[in-house]
């Protein structure tokens, strides 16, 4: 999936309600996990560390994606 030029990942873990998100920005890689009932709040917290993540780079470090 794709949010503000980043691709992500989200999948269903084994764990009922967790979720395990994946996305990189430049050279990091985020990877986290989160617990919800539903695939599409879990996608609006990925999309949340995303922009966090943005916020705190320079543009140049953002052009590296």
């Amino acid at each position: 999936m794709i949010y503000r030029d980043v691709e992500y990942s989200l999948t269903a873990t084994i764990e009922p309600d967790v979720w395990q998100w994946q996305f990189q920005i430049g050279e990091q890689t985020r990877i986290g996990k989160t617990r919800t009932r539903l695939f599409h709040l879990a996608a609006r917290r990925v999309h949340m560390r995303i922009d966090a993540t943005l916020r705190v780079l320079s543009p140049t470090e953002r052009a590296g994606n």
